[in-house]
């Protein structure tokens, strides 16, 4: 057989080889398939007038008409630690997949050394046959010798190895992408809820504030009545009990206050002493007023980032099987060098100097595939769990989006009774001191009336922030709010201009 023909058969012998990579061994990942009840209009939903099928707005909490709240989020998606960790994860999840895609390619050295050697003369008779050196004679040689070389290394991935380790990586990535969008809605939705509670315990702070005036007034007044000599003590005792009480609260609800503050300012990637002042300024609870469009199920999954996650992983490890299975097979890698060595430098590069090796290295671990097969087990356990995890993440999705409208609708239902309390409260409390005035009514008929009456305002205060609190809910339940976040970004700029929040608080505490 002549040279040619060998080169002939050696080059397509090399063909099949890259031909047979395009192969690869365990099973190809298809989407799970979801029910497709799971997919239409949401049960409560259906005949709401507060609700519409139209899809999620992306921005979702400029429903809520508020620019501090608008920026306080934006501030977060830039500045949060939560946020910029997720995005190291996602980094670090893609440079794994260039790591993988880089097994495509061959692996390459380059090399280049000297050496001043030294050899007897003794070691030259030997090695020669000549005997030892006569007497007279060099003891020893001493010579230079440069060396250049270059080898690589190429991994023929027949059974597909590099393939699937690429597939599983591109899944890691894809799900470390979800992963960052899902840290962003429940950051948005952290914000958003510590905002309309630091805004609702004001208001709250706010109208135990008034009931402690209006009830001052009557204590007022039966102290002038017991001057008079119309009243008596217990009823000014009576009256103080009611002012006290309003007073009490006060503290209370002002420590929430502040507290949800702290949480804004570290949410935002502030230290607690950097308060936002629009918050500490905000008095009235934000509040969706308009119609909230929620879409249906087949969009709620498929803008939901834990299912796209759950979905990625579940592709990577179904990946997995391959890369395990593939253990089961030999390896072929083809292995070449090129070298160039000469005693003189400016010889490196001629005929003389230059030697190479070429040639396939099969490397295959049988008989012995007891812990390659275990391997494979792990992996498919492994994806079973992932396509567990997947179908109970739907479930969840689901679930939590339908418990979310449920309690969004009993708050608005809440809040609508208690407003017609309060304002029923407000008239006969008004209605009990012309009585009592005039002498219609006694004392305790006006005292319980402005009991009720603070009791229904307060109520009512209370509701407002449920109200707030129910509908950041539903939007973190309906997955939106991670399509357009700005650069993430290091150490947040000093707390927005002002009524400076360290004055504000004094004040408020002081209040």
């Amino acid at each position: 057989m002549s040279r040619a023909t060998m080169k002939r058969r050696g080059i397509a012998a090399l063909l099949s080889l890259t031909a047979l990579s395009a192969c690869a061994v365990g099973p190809n990942y298809h989407p799970p398939v979801v029910q497709a009840d799971a997919k239409q209009a949401f049960m409560e939903s259906q005949g709401s007038t507060t609700l519409s099928g139209q899809p999620l707005a992306a921005n979702w909490w400029e429903m809520f008409q508020d620019p501090a709240l608008n920026r306080l989020i934006q501030d977060a998606f830039a500045y949060n630690t939560d946020i910029r960790q997720a995005v190291g994860n996602l980094r670090r999840a893609r440079g794994a997949l260039s790591e993988a895609k880089a097994g495509r390619l061959p692996t390459t050295d380059l090399s280049a050394g000297y050496q001043r050697e030294r050899v007897g003369a003794d070691t030259v008779s030997t090695s020669t046959g000549l005997g030892a050196s006569a007497p007279g004679e060099p003891s020893h040689f001493d010579f230079d010798f440069y060396q250049a070389g270059f080898d690589a290394s190429y991994e023929v991935d027949i059974f597909g190895r590099v393939s699937r380790s690429i597939q599983a990586a591109k899944g890691d990535a894809r799900a470390s992408q979800a992963a960052l969008d899902g840290v962003r809605i429940s950051i948005a939705a952290q914000v958003a809820q510590a905002y309309a509670d630091a805004c609702g315990f004001a208001a709250q702070a706010d109208v135990a504030r008034e009931t402690a005036r209006l009830e001052g007034d009557t204590m007022g007044l039966t102290e002038r009545l017991l001057q008079a000599g119309r009243g008596t003590q217990r009823d000014v005792d009576q009256a103080r009990v009611l002012v006290e009480q309003a007073n009490a609260q006060v503290p209370q609800l002002e420590a929430e206050r502040r507290s949800q503050l702290y949480a804004l300012a570290a949410l935002t990637g502030r230290p607690p002493a950097e308060l936002d002042g629009d918050a500490a300024q905000c008095r009235a609870v934000p509040r969706v007023k308009t119609v909230i469009p929620v879409g249906d199920g087949s969009a709620l999954l498929a803008r939901r980032p834990d299912v796209r996650q759950a979905e990625q992983t579940l592709a990577a490890d179904t990946a997995r099987i391959g890369v395990a299975t593939a253990q089961l097979f030999p390896s072929v890698t083809l292995a070449g060098a090129a070298t160039f060595g000469a005693p003189h430098i400016g010889a490196i590069g001629t005929s003389r100097s230059f030697g190479y090796s070429l040639g396939p290295l099969i490397s295959w671990t049988f008989p012995n595939i007891a812990v390659a097969r275990a391997r494979i087990r792990q992996a498919r356990g492994q994806a079973d769990s992932s396509l567990a995890a997947f179908q109970g993440t739907v479930l969840t999705a689901l679930k939590e989006t339908e418990q979310a409208l449920a309690r969004y609708s009993a708050a608005l239902e809440q809040n609508a009774a208690l407003a017609r309390a309060s304002d029923a409260a407000d008239d006969a409390a008004k209605l009990s001191r012309i009585r009592f005035d005039t002498g219609r009514d006694n004392f305790l008929d006006l005292l319980v009336s402005e009991q009720n009456r603070a009791a229904a305002r307060q109520a009512l205060a209370q509701s407002d922030m449920s109200v707030a609190d129910a509908q950041v809910s539903l939007f973190k339940a309906l997955g939106g709010g991670w399509e357009n976040p700005p650069l993430v970004r290091g150490t947040p700029p000093a707390a927005p201009a002002g009524v400076p929040a360290t004055a504000q608080y004094i004040s408020q505490r002081s209040n």
